[in-house]
């Protein structure tokens, strides 16, 4: 892959970046040592590595649910000092 100024720009204009003229110089060798560590991934065999969409295993955190005694609405109210006719009072919503 050809690494010049033309595909800094567009790279930035893609990424909606604005780079100066200094920085498009900068930025282009460094562009073109990235993509050469890339280039050394393509040398490597992997036809024994099984493909792995997912890195870390996917599995359910959840706990299980339990039917347990719920609070009353009395204790439930009991901790607050914003309750009106058996509700807990919230600000008003307009």
């Amino acid at each position: 892959m050809k690494v010049d100024e033309k595909l800094v720009r567009s790279i930035a204009e893609t990424a909606r970046l604005k780079l100066s003229d200094s920085e498009v110089k900068k930025f282009t060798p460094e562009l073109k040592e990235i993509l050469s560590y890339f280039s050394k991934l393509d040398e490597l065999d992997t036809s024994k590595v099984k493909l792995s969409l997912q890195p870390v295993e996917v599995r359910n955190v959840l706990r299980e649910d339990k039917v347990e005694e719920c609070f009353t609405q009395k204790k439930a109210l009991s901790q607050t000092k914003h309750e009106k006719d058996g509700y807990f009072k919230g600000p008003k919503a307009i």
